[in-house]
């Protein structure tokens, strides 16, 4: 899967991480999304968690974003504890934060944008694509700090794409409807321009000289509005993976951010001793992709190495061992050990389906199965 290069990197990156989670509101009454957020709500979060809270594109949806950790043990305390001041804020206008990649039953045709003028102009590029965006996903960011290694990684770390996608997805339900995907915000969100894998670039001169044209043109303001599942952050020094679904346990989230920083040290180690990850066309890692937005881990991914696909279940075991030093180094062993747990019990798409299932075959309506599946991922949202 690897072969040789000849190149040294003086200073290791850091890969301090931070996440960011998107929330749908709902109202605690009916169990639908909000349409737009009550002005009183975004100053009280404003008031008290400051920058850690941002607007999305809908009036429905939420975001928090944690600071960058260098251990996972505060990574997950700031991640529980931003979900907690949330609701708790929330709960005060008789609304929760739900964190999935959709809602089951929700109609976007009723959602209202946010009045962030930022993302005003972005509804005026997209049109009604806008309002289909009543989804939410989640973002890690680790710090990479020299700008050729990060778009080295990015190059890199797009195999596993896939394999991160099929773990965290959330999303398989879209108006009242079982789309048959894991994850259908994968769907709806590629709709929009500028999203999918990345291209390949030889180095950061090569990524600003192709972007320049964008920015030049008009068409983008800055690489914020480059909205690939990997993509260097406009922000910060670092290299941020945007493919998952919005995570329902906050032990599912911390635990796929390890996963995401153990890959990069590991692509960074091959780097040091002269090695790289194989490089393939976008069309065979595009494969991989829709064989996990559509069957999670149920399926498997094509071993790009051998050209036979393999089950998702014996991929993952080996990708943890493969991780095995670097999980070491970072302090991540129960994070990976969350990921094959994830892998046992069923992702929250897994659940959700679950517990619509039995809903329905013990006799309830539909529309009180959709109110199940709404009061098991609300419960999650904390609890899990």
């Amino acid at each position: 899967m690897f072969h040789s290069q000849v190149v040294r990197q003086r200073t290791p990156p850091s890969l301090a991480t931070a996440v960011q989670e998107e929330f749908l509101l709902v109202d605690l009454q009916s169990l639908d999304v909000i349409v737009e957020q009550p002005a009183e709500l975004i100053s009280q979060l404003r008031r008290e968690l400051g920058e850690k809270i941002r607007p999305e594109f809908l009036g429905a949806q939420i975001r928090t974003a944690t600071a960058f950790h260098d251990d996972m043990a505060s990574l997950r305390e700031e991640t529980a504890e931003l979900r907690h001041h949330l609701a708790r804020i929330a709960g005060r206008f008789d609304l929760a934060p739900m964190a999935a990649g959709t809602h089951p039953f929700a109609d976007w045709h009723r959602q209202r944008q946010t009045r962030d003028g930022r993302q005003h102009a972005m509804a005026l590029e997209l049109r009604d694509l806008s309002r289909r965006l009543l989804t939410c996903g989640m973002q890690v960011k680790v710090m990479v700090e020299e700008p050729d290694l990060r778009i080295d990684l990015m190059n890199q770390v797009s195999y596993f794409v896939p394999h991160i996608l099929a773990l965290s997805t959330s999303s398989p339900f879209w108006l009242s409807a079982n789309t048959g995907l894991k994850s259908y915000r994968i769907s709806a969100f590629s709709e929009l321009p500028r999203t999918g894998l990345p291209d390949l670039f030889d180095s950061w001169a090569d990524f600003e000289a192709h972007t320049a044209v964008l920015i030049q043109a008009g068409l983008i303001e800055d690489i914020s509005s480059l909205w690939w599942d990997l993509r260097p952050s406009s922000r910060d020094d670092a290299l941020e993976m945007r493919v998952a679904d919005a995570c329902t346990r906050i032990e599912d989230s911390i635990a796929i951010a390890a996963l995401y920083r153990c890959l990069l040290r590991y692509l960074y180690r091959l780097r040091q001793k002269n090695q790289r990850w194989r490089s393939y066309a976008r069309m065979l890692i595009n494969e991989n992709r829709w064989r996990a937005q559509c069957y999670g881990t149920d399926a498997g991914l094509v071993d790009l190495g051998t050209g036979e696909i393999r089950p998702y279940k014996q991929l993952l075991p080996e990708m943890l061992a493969m991780l095995a030093e670097d999980a070491e180094a970072l302090g991540c062993e129960m994070e990976l050990d969350t990921c094959a747990k994830i892998l046992n019990r069923g992702t929250s798409a897994h659940l959700q389906i679950g517990a619509f299932t039995a809903a329905t075959r013990s006799g309830r309506s539909e529309q009180d199965a959709w109110l199940e599946v709404v009061r098991l991922l609300l419960d999650m949202t904390l609890s899990g």
